[in-house]
């Protein structure tokens, strides 16, 4: 089928709107956020207000009575202030997985341990690993990068405990992932308070969600593809995941709030969140998959003793 759908100017993507049941309380300000913020984009958002069945079939993408664009506006502004949120958790997280993996890595196999294949189970996956990092090294203008090229030749890439930062997300996730000895995983992991194997696939799926944020992506209802694995130990926090929305953005919220209790445990971040979810939409607790009573856990409480 061709595309044949024409391009809207700002009014008619207002009248488009109010045609399928969308009430402007404020006509100019709603022109002026689309003349800003793309129709499409803010499409992801107001698709919850679709009415999944109506009394005409035929009336496509219409929305459910009293359906306002102020509250399509507020499920992004939630989702803009929660992607904030979120990057200042990954962050953290991030620099401590990158500074752990390296620190244990020196200590056990050297200043370069990085380079050596036989403590990896996989080569291919190690050698397409070390291609990646060469090219950020080359690439990059840090001058700690610059200093060891201007200094030294051999090896030709600096030290473990200078490459890791200059890794993406997504690179460490695959470097510590692909430790063949599940001790040096472990040893990893430890520091975190959880099992390798969750730590590993969290990685992983934190690389997804960091990703999500800085391209300005939609995570508030976002069912995710790529999964974290729910811990089961210990079995007092373990029982405060929600398996039954195990691909929403509430296990992953958690998991960076018990995180950053072990990396930072003065960490305002939980009580940031909890704030935060004070603003929200209606709705957007459910969307996010988190649990009734979710609030009165320890971990969203951070004055009580954690376990």
């Amino acid at each position: 089928m061709k595309f044949t759908k024409p391009a809207l100017s700002v009014d008619d993507q207002i009248a488009l709107l109010r045609q399928r049941g969308m009430g402007f309380a404020d006509e100019a300000a709603a022109r002026q956020t689309l003349s800003h913020v793309n129709y499409y984009r803010l499409r992801a958002y107001w698709l919850p207000f679709e009415a999944a069945h109506t009394a005409n079939p035929t009336a496509l993408h219409a929305f459910v009575p009293g359906t306002q664009f102020a509250a399509v506006l507020a499920s992004y502004t939630f989702d803009q202030r929660l992607k904030l949120l979120l990057m200042d958790a990954v962050e953290r997280v991030e620099i401590a997985l990158r500074t752990r993996w390296a620190h244990e890595l020196a200590l056990r196999y050297g200043s370069h341990a990085y380079l050596d294949k036989a403590i990896f189970r996989d080569q291919a996956r190690h050698t397409k690993c070390l291609q990646s990092l060469t090219d950020e090294v080359v690439r990059s203008q840090e001058t700690f990068i610059k200093h060891y090229r201007a200094t030294y030749t051999d090896p030709a890439l600096p030290p473990i405990w200078a490459v890791c930062e200059v890794f993406t997300l997504g690179q460490l996730s695959q470097w510590l992932d692909n430790l063949k000895l599940r001790s040096d995983r472990q040893a990893v992991a430890q520091a975190f308070g959880f099992d390798e194997v969750v730590i590993c696939a969290f990685a992983h799926h934190l690389a997804t969600v960091r990703n999500l944020c800085a391209h300005h992506s939609r995570v508030w209802n976002r069912k995710f593809t790529i999964q974290m694995k729910l811990p089961t130990r210990p079995a007092a926090v373990a029982a405060w995941f929600n398996p039954a929305q195990d691909r929403k953005i509430y296990n992953t919220l958690l998991m960076l709030a018990l995180l950053l209790q072990r990396i930072f445990p003065d960490s305002s971040w939980p009580t940031r969140l909890t704030q935060l979810m004070a603003t929200m939409p209606t709705g957007t607790a459910q969307a996010m998959g988190f649990p009734v009573g979710w609030q009165h856990l320890p971990v969203w409480m951070p004055t009580q003793p954690q376990p």
